[in-house]
């Protein structure tokens, strides 16, 4: 299939526009034109080979049409659950008496080092697909369950191979073995950070596109995140960093803005100061409502906003807090709870998610952009306010349809 045309859409968001009766016109897996069918070009590049009539569908006439979703922040490669320990949690457990139980995360890097590769590769592979259906088609996914150099290098291995299989998101991979100390490292601090450092350029090799550091209470520190995020950059991997910590005069944040991070995430202790050095950096910030509205604190969004910072969104899928694939959910939380407006939120999960990977090929439906659109059981966006869950009727990867 090398031209496709999707005609009668209802209303369609690009992303930066919205028009009524529309239609897009695809090239082998690019959007060549988007707009009103009126407007559409009377030649085209080569013969059509399909034509979807959107009005057709489920007979929504015409429905509404969005870019595919982004899903910025997400830690699909693990392998078990945590569900007792998050009844331990809802009872009031400490994260001392969860530890002593068995809990917390050494207990997830037991068991996926634990799992076989088929076995792991087929877990991940269920929660893409997840994903993909749910109209999100493209999603950074992190590492940082194995901490081992073979470990963690074959779970960047496996992400890439999964991103080649049929319906399929597209995806991120972001090598993040500075998640937390692992239990053969205890108390040797420094020689572990000094193995991750080593493993960058390798990370890089296996197909990673970015480093991660969880610089939080009781993970890494924001002098830790400094070192090991410029030795990946030097490596050629972009920087990314869990910026929930205060424990430091230099908070994780003003890190990210020192060195110029394509995102800092979560930000759940971020100042005005924050923000500011945020903005002046041009640093995402990538903010997760299902993990904030689980710990009961929520960033600063409106002041991001309001300051001009670049905000994008995440499910922070995880086996201990959030277990979400659907970025719907994640918009419709999103204005709820940081009281976004509905095309902010939208925003921040097209275009926010692609400046937050700094990629430029997606996140809108303009001429040259990759063809990942999705078809909504709605004929408005605001629909998003209202479902907490929007169905997605069609999606489209690269123009090729993705098969339920």
């Amino acid at each position: 299939m090398t031209v496709r045309l999707l005609t009668n859409i209802g209303r369609l968001w690009t992303g930066t526009d919205v028009c009524s009766n529309a239609a897009i016109l695809i090239h082998n897996d690019r959007i060549v034109w988007a707009g009103q069918a009126s407007d559409l070009p009377a030649s085209v590049p080569g013969v059509i080979d399909d034509i979807v009539d959107v009005d057709h569908v489920e007979n929504l006439g015409g429905g509404l049409v969005t870019p595919g979703l982004i899903d910025a922040h997400s830690h699909p490669v693990y392998a078990g659950n945590r569900w007792a320990e998050l009844a331990m949690r809802t009872s009031g457990a400490t994260s001392q008496e969860i530890a002593a139980a068995g809990g917390g995360i050494a207990s997830t890097v037991t068991v996926t080092r634990g799992t076989d590769p088929w076995t792991l590769c087929n877990a991940v592979r269920e929660r893409l697909r997840a994903w993909i259906l749910s109209g999100t088609t493209t999603v950074e996914a992190k590492t940082g369950y194995h901490l081992t150099r073979d470990g963690e290098l074959a779970d960047i291995r496996m992400l890439r191979s999964l991103e080649n299989e049929p319906a399929m998101p597209r995806i991120h991979a972001t090598f993040m073995a500075a998640n937390v100390l692992p239990p053969e490292y205890f108390g040797r601090r420094r020689d572990y950070v000094e193995a991750v450092r080593q493993w960058a350029a390798d990370a890089a090799a296996a197909g990673a596109d970015s480093m991660d550091v969880s610089c939080e209470d009781g993970h890494f520190t924001p002098d830790e995140a400094r070192v090991l995020l410029h030795t990946a950059q030097r490596a050629g991997l972009k920087a990314r960093i869990h910026a929930c910590g205060t424990q430091e005069r230099t908070s994780p944040a003003q890190v990210a803005a020192e060195l110029g991070c394509a995102s800092a995430d979560l930000l759940t202790e971020a100042t005005e100061e924050d923000i500011k050095a945020l903005a002046h950096a041009g640093v995402v910030a990538t903010v997760c409502p299902g993990s904030a509205l689980r710990n009961g604190r929520f960033p600063p969004v409106r002041s991001m906003l309001d300051r001009g910072v670049t905000v994008a969104l995440g499910t922070d899928h995880n086996p201990s807090e959030c277990g979400i694939t659907s970025m719907p959910v994640v918009v419709g939380l999103a204005v709820a709870m940081f009281k976004m407006s509905v095309t902010e939120a939208l925003r921040a999960a097209t275009l926010g998610g692609a400046a937050a990977l700094r990629v430029s090929d997606r996140g809108s439906l303009a001429r040259g952009m990759y063809a990942d659109i999705v078809l909504w059981d709605a004929d408005h966006e605001g629909a998003f306010a209202w479902a907490h869950g929007l169905r997605a009727l069609r999606v489209w990867r690269g123009g090729t349809p993705v098969q339920p």
